[in-house]
């Protein structure tokens, strides 16, 4: 058989392998071809002994050298004389022109190929101890800044990307809506966080956190993140120390399997869980969502775990009023999860680290100077058992969720109802009804953003509205317009009425929530922002996440907003050790306050202060709040 073969078809078939190997192939073969034209002609000259006129026969290198400079420059032979030189130079020259200019054209398209490779951000990063985020959705624009603060102590940080989107475009976007990130360096890099190999290129072995975001445009977005803690915990060159990694879990059912895959080395994020609570939470508090804000960003105090061996031996409620300008939360034992607002006879032993709110862990304090004023403390009991009534106005996959959230907090036969225009929802609701226990469940088809249906509702009777973007049937931009357009005929009719409603609203793109405060709302959620901050104090401190568990969960201790006039006496100076003593006889931790007349005014956080001085004097008012960590 191989007789049959032609030579011809034998040398296309080699050329065809040389060009599948690549330029690399293609110019060592030109150049050999350069230097065997170059060289054989060379050889013709001297053994013939060509040579221009006037001059004597030329050496192999001498007539080597000036048949390289004919195939380099053509015009080089225009001054030959001779016409047996000049036709033996002619002959180099053309072998030049064929040989030589494909070689350089070679060259210059493999120099391209490298450059437009480059851009496309395939080269691998040379970082050690960096943040590596996988994935690119809206949450990254609050991500980054976050982590840009954190780092802002150190002489040099990186934060490596990796998604499917162009290199350039997200540099680009980057620049455009983040800016100047001071010591930080941003690398973006294009590949697939589910590929093996392309983890390889943001060097995952020498990161100190792997942050995966999960997709926004995926049908089931769960199974896209745990084939990338697959890919990572599975990757054959992976290091021995374990990794840090965080990971956004929408569906609580998908989060156990996460976690087998990821064991230790994961700390999970569940979005709908954790967002589902703090609407519930929120909608019943006015300001909370700006306290779980200032508890998570960067910007001011935040949460540390710290040892004081100095305090083994003491009670938690002892402790309470040693630090005067850090607010002791809880305690986290070595290797247990935190437990927020322990029992106050609970002893500090010396495995036991202290949850506290500092500006930064270099200004933690045992500098207390405890001054309870005890003639201002009061003891009084709020009455929780009234029933009440809440409006949810729009539906996402997030809402069955938090309806049975808030049916952990509302007193027994309180209300619910449901206004909403989407398919499915009535069935949806007809199951959910049968499982909650304190509220009644009433479903009411229509459109939010129609201001006669929203004035058909008698808003006034309504305790507190939830506003919820449609977020599962349109895009960002038109989900937020949608709930901006319900907001602000909310707040108009409630100026028209007379009336003060308690708006929760739900915003996907924090651009959104700036554009909306001119509606006066002192409470918005923002779903991913919330969501971001708590992903990336993870990133820097493993251990926050226990502590950000049991702020949401609701069998341990939570965040309330309480009357001050409960604890302390209204309308005289009053310091804030007081407030704290007489949150301990109440078996609550308080950690901060809300001054009601800065409600709306957003450059004083809506009037919330957390982690005060305690020796600072003020006086509050009947409708001030105490910031405290209790059970109910």
């Amino acid at each position: 058989m191989k007789s049959d073969v032609k030579f011809k078809d034998r040398l296309k078939y080699a050329v065809d392998n040389t060009f599948s190997k690549g330029s690399g192939a293609l110019i060592l073969w030109l150049a050999i071809s350069s230097v065997v034209i170059i060289g054989f002609m060379a050889v013709v000259v001297t053994v013939f002994k060509i040579s221009p006129d006037g001059e004597s026969p030329l050496g192999f290198w001498e007539a080597f050298w000036r048949n390289l400079m004919r195939t380099l420059d053509a015009g080089t032979m225009g001054g030959d004389a001779g016409w047996g030189f000049r036709i033996a130079m002619l002959i180099v020259t053309i072998g030049g022109v064929f040989v030589i200019s494909t070689l350089i054209g070679i060259l210059s398209s493999a120099i391209e190929a490298k450059l437009d490779d480059l851009r496309k951000g395939h080269s691998r990063l040379l970082e050690e101890n960096h943040t590596v985020i996988l994935g690119w959705t809206e949450q990254i624009y609050t991500i980054i800044p976050e982590i840009v603060s954190a780092n802002e102590n150190q002489k040099s940080s990186c934060i490596a990307i990796m998604s499917d989107h162009d290199k350039v475009e997200m540099e680009e976007s980057l620049q455009g809506r983040i800016g100047k990130t001071g010591s930080t360096h941003i690398v973006c890099r294009t590949g697939s966080p589910m590929d093996i190999n392309d983890l390889s290129i943001v060097s995952i072995n020498s990161a100190r956190s792997i942050i995966i975001l999960s997709p926004e445009d995926s049908e089931d977005p769960d199974s896209e993140v745990i084939k990338i803690i697959l890919a990572i915990t599975n990757h054959p060159d992976r290091r021995q120390e374990p990794y840090h990694i965080i990971a956004e879990i929408r569906n609580p059912r998908n989060s156990e399997i996460a976690k087998i895959v990821g064991k230790d080395e994961l700390e999970t994020i569940q979005t709908g869980e954790i967002v589902a609570r703090i609407i519930a939470q929120t909608c019943r508090q006015s300001g909370l969502s700006v306290v779980y804000t200032e508890l998570m960003d960067f910007g001011g105090d935040e949460i540390y775990i710290k040892s004081f061996p100095e305090l083994v031996g003491k009670t938690y409620g002892e402790i309470l009023p040693l630090f005067n300008k850090n607010c002791v939360m809880g305690i986290r034992s070595a290797g247990n999860p935190a437990q927020l607002n322990p029992p106050m006879e609970t002893g500090i032993t010396a495995d036991d680290n202290l949850v506290v709110i500092a500006e930064d862990d270099d200004k933690i304090f045992i500098d207390g100077k405890s001054a309870v004023q005890n003639e201002l403390i009061k003891s009084i009991k709020g009455d929780n058992t009234k029933p009440e009534k809440t409006l949810l106005m729009g539906w996402n996959w997030k809402a069955p969720s938090i309806i049975r959230e808030l049916d952990n907090y509302v007193p027994k036969n309180s209300a619910i109802t449901i206004v909403a225009a989407a398919d499915g929802i009535e069935e949806k609701l007809d199951e959910l009804s049968r499982e909650l226990k304190n509220q009644k469940l009433t479903f009411l088809e229509g459109d939010i953003t129609d201001r006669k249906n929203l004035e058909s509702l008698d808003l006034g009777s309504f305790g507190h509205i939830i506003l919820l973007c449609y977020s599962d049937d349109l895009a960002v931009q038109k989900a937020d317009a949608r709930t901006m357009i319900t907001l602000l005929h909310l707040r108009d009719i409630a100026e028209k009425t007379n009336q003060d409603f308690s708006i929760v609203s739900e915003m996907l793109d924090i651009r959104n929530r700036n554009l909306a405060e001119v509606s006066q709302a002192d409470d918005f959620i923002v779903s991913d922002k919330l969501i971001s901050l708590m992903m990336a104090q993870v990133s820097e401190n493993k251990a926050l996440n226990s502590v950000f568990q049991d702020i949401f969960d609701t069998d341990g201790s939570e965040i309330y907003l309480k009357p001050m006039s409960e604890y302390v006496e209204t309308g005289k100076p009053v310091n804030f050790y007081t407030a704290i003593d007489s949150a301990r006889k109440k078996n609550e931790t308080a950690i901060g306050y809300r001054l009601v007349a800065d409600a709306r005014n957003a450059s004083q956080a809506y009037g919330i202060h957390l982690n005060p001085d305690k020796s600072e004097k003020i006086i509050f008012t009947a409708n001030d709040k105490i910031v405290v960590l209790a059970n109910d």
